[in-house]
């Protein structure tokens, strides 16, 4: 990818219109905040008709180092007030976000809680299954569409994890396709297709939560081998989930656990499509490269584009004063592209030794993904299926990406074999 150089003066994050520009252009925005003032301030944006006030702005985070060293200064830095950009009420941020909207010890009652439901013992029974459905996909491909040609994010990127957490909360197969539809409104809130305002995002998050909570209840009172259940029957210090916990972490899971992975296998194939080398080199090896194939996958296309943490005391970061209350926005996509931590960072490399960490998952600390190895193995076993069944398979056209300051992601995405 080309990178154009873009002035100081014409970087605003905050706008929209910056999130529609072309990547070229985004990409020298975030080099030249990386360069010359990687603690920026901005103006926050104010979403037309929103209940709520314009907040006080925030400093964009562009380098991998300080974006680290946040992260792993929860203390200092805290995840409570809200994740995202805007303020709203804490009811709110903790009903949409669940626990990576809060601090210890409440966010770390809540982590106990949920992680019974990925013990080794679940991620292992998971594992399996990801190679099963996995295998059914291709099986799909082969059966359903002999032009060789289909939309590669419905059909492959979204289908596997869709599934997979799916299969892991126990969702029947029949309401696949609505939980599929709930997510792209919920991140897509922004981009005209999926949505626009808050009431779009409430209204959506209210349907998911309604299912959680008549899920939840028959798990409870006829539990089966699946997380919903785990989650509804463990106990940490004699207590349980309770309703509104279920159901926020359920809106959590389901979203995170679908969207990311997808988007990460989309932009897997785009970048094996446009760098045939690499491709090459890792399907002719895949074992040996599997590994840093995976966190470079992970790495070019940051799922996730930011978060945000607020300060809880006067501090600094490298040297830049940082008061009480003021935001810091974690860009992550700006950091893992951080030549100070990369060398060639916009050149995609399978075989990049992960030094430094990408920070793709979140760049450590309480917050790490709790999800990531779930996600690794799914990025790995859909190409691994690709590369011995469909080993011509290739992108044809350009992605149609989401418009989102947010969420990384791919809409839709041509592929031909």
């Amino acid at each position: 990818m080309e990178i154009s150089h873009v002035p100081l003066g014409d970087i605003n994050l905050s706008s929209p219109e910056f999130w529609t520009a072309d990547r070229s252009f985004r990409e020298g925005a975030f080099k030249t905040l990386r360069d010359e003032s990687p603690f920026q301030y901005f103006e926050e944006f104010l979403i037309e008709d929103s209940p709520f006030p314009r907040g006080p702005g925030y400093r964009a985070l562009t380098r991998h180092q300080d974006i680290w060293h946040v992260s792993r200064n929860p203390e200092i830095f805290c995840s409570g007030k809200g994740s995202n950009i805007g303020d709203l009420p804490i009811e709110m941020n903790e009903f949409f976000g669940s626990m990576i909207n809060m601090d210890d010890p409440k966010h770390f009652r809540l982590r106990s809680i949920v992680s019974r439901g990925f013990t080794p013992k679940e991620i292992t029974r998971v594992e399996d299954q990801v190679r099963i459905r996995a295998a059914k996909v291709v099986d799909r491909l082969l059966e359903q569409f002999p032009s060789g040609s289909c939309d590669f994010v419905e059909e492959v990127a979204a289908a596997l994890p869709l599934q997979i957490i799916c299969d892991m909360m126990g969702i029947p197969e029949q309401d696949h396709k609505q939980i599929f539809q709930w997510t792209n409104i919920i991140l897509g809130v922004g981009d005209p297709e999926f949505g626009s305002s808050i009431e779009d995002l409430i209204s959506c998050g209210m349907q998911i939560f309604q299912y959680a909570q008549t899920l939840g209840e028959d798990r409870l009172a006829h539990p089966l081998d699946d997380v919903t259940s785990a989650m509804m029957h463990a106990e940490v210090d004699g207590e349980r989930l309770t309703p509104q916990e279920f159901g926020s972490f359920f809106i959590l899971l389901v979203v995170a656990g679908n969207e990311t992975t997808r988007n990460a296998i989309s932009h897997g194939m785009k970048l094996l499509t446009d760098n045939p080398d690499q491709r090459a080199i890792w399907f002719d090896n895949y074992e040996q490269h599997s590994k840093t194939a995976i966190e470079e996958i992970v790495r070019v296309a940051t799922p996730v584009i930011h978060f945000r943490r607020t300060a809880t005391q006067d501090t600094e970061i490298n040297g830049q004063p940082i008061k009480e209350n003021e935001k810091v926005v974690m860009w992550y996509s700006s950091g893992n592209r951080d030549e100070r931590a990369f060398v060639n960072p916009f050149t995609f490399d399978v075989t990049r030794q992960p030094s430094p960490t990408q920070i793709g998952f979140g760049a450590g600390g309480p917050h790490f993904c709790l999800g990531a190895n779930l996600a690794r193995r799914e990025i790995m076993v859909m190409f691994d299926e690709l590369r011995r069944r469909m080993p011509t398979m290739h992108i044809t056209g350009e992605p149609a990406y989401l418009q989102s300051a947010f969420i990384n992601g791919i809409k839709r995405m041509q592929c031909a074999w």
